[in-house]
């Protein structure tokens, strides 16, 4: 691996001064896809999914624990294995302690849920010392409705908003091979006792952290107000202002 270039603190200036405006650049399409995001439509979640936790069995709703939105991680961990997928172990080993304190003060909520039975999972989350809430699917219809459980004996193979053929002219085809398991985050909303599908994200898509990271794929966003320095105020949900 070769190491940068050598040049003067003027030249070092000049070449930092053009990425900071391909930065700023970047920062202001990913604001814009945020506000997008969170103009998505949202669907009425009327299956009575039922899920496994530490206290028994729990429907959605309970899942959200009086919060007004929930984020759910699905964590690769089939029922067969015996520890869930690395890579989603690497990226909860990194979530901070705090996480759900931070995004509970933006009546939010952040839960695991995985295929594996409730026991096994447990355990491992036990092991691992994760303080996230986890939750098993095993039994329900839930991992395969939104497509992070891929069993074409079960369901018609559907990943990442592509059918089969799409799959397979992306190089994806593997996927179907055999029954497995997909990474990915699904957000919700509450309003009353109903519940409704906001977003869902797989792949390198479900690659984020951080509290704002993870509110930028809510509906309600990041639920802050701030004032322009000429006074004009920003509505809630924006994102945090990019000074330039």
């Amino acid at each position: 691996m070769s190491l940068p270039e050598i040049v003067s603190q003027e030249q070092w200036l000049v070449a930092r001064k053009e990425l900071l405006a391909k930065e700023k650049e970047l920062r202001r399409a990913q604001d814009a896809l945020a506000a997008q995001r969170r103009r998505l439509p949202m669907v009425r979640m009327e299956k009575p999914y039922v899920f496994e936790g530490a206290d028994g069995p729990v429907g959605l709703l309970e899942l959200f624990e009086e919060k007004r939105q929930l984020i759910v991680q699905h964590v690769m961990f089939d029922p067969s294995w015996d520890v869930a997928c690395k890579s989603c172990t690497a990226g909860i080993d990194q979530l901070a302690e705090k996480l759900q304190d931070h995004l509970g003060s933006r009546d939010t909520r952040y839960v695991l849920v995985a295929r594996a039975p409730y026991p096994k999972f447990a355990a491992y989350v036990e092991q691992r010392g994760w303080t996230l809430p986890c939750f098993s699917s095993y039994g329900s219809e839930f991992n395969y409705d939104f497509n992070v459980s891929i069993d074409a004996s079960v369901k018609p193979v559907y990943f990442n908003y592509r059918e089969l053929p799409e799959l397979k002219e992306a190089g994806l085809g593997w996927i179907a091979d055999k029954p497995g398991e997909q990474p990915g985050l699904s957000c919700f909303l509450r309003d009353g006792d109903e519940v409704f599908h906001t977003y869902s994200t797989y792949a390198r898509g479900s690659d984020f952290g951080g509290t704002y990271g993870f509110l930028d794929l809510t509906a309600l966003g990041r639920q802050e107000e701030w004032e322009e320095p000429k006074g004009r105020a920003v509505h809630a949900g924006a994102a945090i202002p990019q000074f330039e």
